[in-house]
């Protein structure tokens, strides 16, 4: 989305007196090449999506990272007035949100038949806004990570020479998405990939106060720190915050870009933002919690950092204005049964969404004029997204809880999805194989043994990796790696197409490779046996969902046996060979391993850059830091490497190396 000038006669403060329109329109007289001077955010109009609900909407331009913003201000140059409501007026402002998408806009199953996520969201909202008396408004927002994790990320492509489009931001744009956060997964793709998506295809405000600093992604730009909307009368500031912790920072054509503290950013930014709204939303996409963030079973533990809770108690302490933060990042469950008051700190509520377009959040709250917090909320919940299972009979006890054909805008799919749909029908349908492999490297084998024990199909690909690294651009390498957490699921007996293969690897993950010594890997083997799932905790963990310590498979030239011990911290590798030598003997010899993108950025929470591991793993126990190795860029798609290698053996088998064979053993 490109910001430009709205046209100032479109309708705006509708219960405001006409001279208090009249004097904030002339406010807004514009100079040439106007910009925000130290302290302050310049308010630039622009055109809101034709889809959504602002009447107007004006982004905030200028450094919110420089110091604490003390005034807005008009391209005039002159201080935003304060927003107005007739004395006595009420508002009802209700917020749809999801977060963390990841592209499931539509999930598509042979089996069960197509889950219509965001079509059965788009029925629900469309409903609300039609059915919205005189004083509501509905708004449709976005927590972030709209993309990487659905085969419909192909077609954005890796270069601008393959881009299609920006499939996540399409269908937001026709969905009627008013404003957005950038999360961290935008990033995967590289910052100039999002910068042609945001342009194409965005028709709503991206925003972020803390990254900075991109060679692709220019700040005022592409996306802004944050935006201010009008309906109604009602004037609603928004300001959005990316993680710190898991944000691809550093990659090699684009290393300046930053993500700076949200805490920080939002004490600069809240003041002068609460100033000129009647009500404040944070789109957070930092994570539910702080520092070490547990929620449900341990799996969902992980490390997010300055999380909501951070960013909502310095927010609550800033105005006395309603404020909300609509999260993401953590695919946290929150308030699904109604309000839960662990969720509000200083004021400030914090909900979350879950992930994958499973539920639909709402919050609605009476807004009255000059009233503060007083008395403004009055409902906040979840709507569960239908999942589809064509399998199930109408008699069945659970046909009522899936989806069925009136349950999503049938002609909003149409129009909107089945192009793109079609776009991927070659792309999905395309056969690469066979699998003959059995339960070996079934989804329900995979999942429960990725955490802790040798796998069959993580075997196979790093295998894969090295057979097909004689044709990378820097030469062979003798080992490859990939962490447990970057595979989604197994795969059954019979042809394999593209889209199946995707499902189990949908991260945008490329090839590096790493000069290591002996002792280096040594030290990361040694790293990694302390992150297992041990025995005792596997009943108390849920082994389908993220166990995010960082656990590690490796490529058949190096074996070991884990030593569970008493505890995480006693945990030790034994018996370590290396291209079938005891590893002691190759302590000062040096090594080409290819390793995925995640990993070589440090794993983020999963703690390949010298911090603690987290996920449950007591002790503070420090991982290694593997990203100062020396690495070699193959601009190779790790994904793409194994598919072009289960095409050239035919498929997936034991024969291929899809089984076990003792490179690792436990206890």
């Amino acid at each position: 989305m490109r910001f430009s000038r709205t046209n100032l006669n479109r309708r705006g403060f509708l219960t405001a007196g006409a001279a208090s329109v009249a004097a904030f329109t002339s406010m807004l007289s514009f100079r040439v090449n106007a910009s925000a001077g130290a302290g302050e955010l310049l308010m630039v109009p622009a055109e809101p999506n034709p889809a959504g609900r602002f009447e107007r909407l004006f982004v905030l331009k200028g450094d919110p990272l420089a110091g604490p913003i003390s005034r807005i201000v008009t391209e005039a140059g002159n201080p935003v007035p304060a927003p107005v409501l007739e004395p006595g007026t009420r508002r009802v402002l209700r917020l749809m949100h999801f977060n963390d998408m990841h592209n499931h806009i539509t999930d598509m199953h042979g089996k069960k038949g197509d889950t219509h996520r965001m079509a059965q969201i788009v029925k629900r909202v469309s409903a609300a806004r039609a059915a919205a008396g005189e004083d509501e408004i509905v708004l449709l927002l976005s927590g972030g990570d709209d993309h990487t994790g659905s085969v419909f990320d192909e077609l954005l492509g890796w270069s601008p020479e393959e881009y299609v489009a920006d499939a996540g931001y399409r269908v937001n744009s026709a969905a009627g998405v008013d404003v957005a956060v950038l999360g961290n997964h935008e990033f995967d793709r590289g910052a100039e990939m999002l910068r042609i998506g945001i342009e194409k295809d965005a028709a709503f405000p991206v925003l972020t106060a803390n990254v900075h600093g991109s060679a692709h992604l220019r700040r005022d730009r592409d996306y802004v720190a944050a935006a201010v909307g009008e309906v109604k009368g009602l004037r609603i500031g928004f300001v959005g915050l990316t993680t710190q912790v898991d944000t691809r920072v550093g990659q090699p054509d684009d290393p300046g870009m930053n993500v700076a503290s949200p805490v920080q950013a939002i004490r600069n930014v809240m003041p002068a933002l609460a100033e000129v709204s009647d009500v404040v939303v944070i789109l957070s996409h930092c994570g539910y919690g702080t520092g070490q963030s547990r929620s449900g079973k341990a799996g969902a533990v992980r490390m997010i950092g300055e999380g909501d809770f951070d960013i909502a108690a310095a927010a609550g302490e800033l105005t006395d204005k309603p404020v909300v933060l609509i999260g993401g990042h953590s695919h946290d469950r929150l308030n699904g049964e109604g309000l839960n008051p662990d969720n509000v700190i200083q004021g400030v509520l914090m909900t979350q969404a879950e992930a994958n377009g499973k539920y639909l959040g709402e919050i609605a709250m009476s807004v009255g004029a000059d009233q503060g917090r007083k008395a403004w909320f009055t409902h906040v919940g979840l709507h569960p997204v239908k999942p589809r299972d064509q399998r199930v009979a109408e008699d069945d006890p659970t046909f009522g809880a899936l989806e069925q054909a009136g349950d999503y805008d049938a002609a909003f799919e149409a129009a909107h999805i089945d192009p793109l749909r079609e776009a991927l029908k070659g792309k999905l349908a395309e056969s690469i194989g066979m699998v003959t492999a059995g339960d070996a490297v079934s989804t329900e084998t995979v999942m429960a043994d990725r955490y802790g024990r040798e796998n069959a199909l993580l075997n196979f690909m790093n295998d894969a990796l090295v057979a097909r690294s004689g044709e990378f651009p820097n030469g062979t390498v003798d080992l490859a790696l990939f962490n447990a957490t970057a595979i989604l699921s197994g795969v059954a007996d019979g042809p394999l197409s593209f889209g199946q293969w995707y499902d189990v690897m949908p991260y945008a993950d490329q090839v590096h490779v790493a000069e290591m010594t002996g002792a280096q890997i040594r030290d990361m083997v040694q790293s990694n046996a302390k992150r297992i799932v041990r025995a005792e905790e596997e009943a108390e963990l849920d082994l389908a969902g993220f166990v995010s310590r960082g656990f590690l498979h490796f490529s058949e030239g190096l074996r070991y046996r884990i030593e569970p011990g008493a505890s995480a911290g006693e945990t030790r590798a034994e018996e370590i060979t290396l291209l079938g030598r005891p590893i002691e003997e190759m302590l000062e010899r040096k090594f080409r391993v290819a390793i995925n993108t995640y990993i070589r950025l440090g794993g983020f929470s999963e703690a390949w850059n010298g911090q603690a591991i987290g996920a449950g793993v007591a002790g503070e126990i420090k991982g290694m830091d593997l990203r100062g190795l020396d690495y070699k860029d193959t601009g190779l798609v790790y994904r793409n490497e194994i598919i072009a290698f289960i095409r050239d053996r035919g498929g997936i088998s034991a024969e291929a190396g899809a089984r076990l064979d003792g490179r690792l053993s436990v206890g």
